[in-house]
């Protein structure tokens, strides 16, 4: 499969709400960046699209599009339309992607996106008149670990 399939396959499956079909595409030494997680390592990535995926029970719509690649990196655009758990807000979330590949597979997979339009769909006020902050930007990240953290624990085989 070719670089550019790779990143559709990616996201198809994440269309479909199957986390494992995302799993796949990543390389075991895969590093995933965002601003909302940070950085995380090997399988904290594939996790971390698990635990979001099954918060939203399946009622996440995510498309993409713009996809480019080539032999060493590729680039994505997508969007995730989403109810945020904590407020009960609607989120429409632009995000581009980009990746680096390793033996058919995505070694690395960095998304941006504006977390001040994010916050103030998700938090209201509060990501309005915060959301630019380093503070806010570091709680969101606090979260989203302890949220990581506990699913792993709770999804660990026995």
């Amino acid at each position: 499969m070719d670089n550019k399939a790779l990143i559709d396959t990616f996201y198809r499956a994440f269309a479909a709400a199957d986390p494992e079909g995302m799993a796949a595409c990543y390389h075991p030494d895969i590093v995933f960046e965002d601003p909302a997680f940070g950085r995380l390592h090997g399988s904290d990535a594939g996790d971390m699209w698990r635990m979001l995926i099954k918060s939203n029970k399946g009622q996440m719509k995510v498309t993409h599009g713009n996809v480019r690649a080539d032999d060493k990196t590729g680039a994505a655009d997508w969007v995730a339309e989403y109810i945020f758990s904590q407020t009960g807000r609607p989120v429409v979330n632009r995000v581009s992607a980009k990746f680096e590949f390793k033996d058919g597979k995505i070694i690395r997979h960095t998304d941006t996106f504006d977390v001040w339009k994010w916050s103030r769909q998700a938090m209201g006020a509060t990501g309005l008149f915060l959301g630019w902050t380093p503070f806010l930007r570091n709680k969101i990240r606090q979260r989203t670990a302890g949220l990581l953290a506990r699913y792993k624990a709770a999804n660990r085989p026995a």
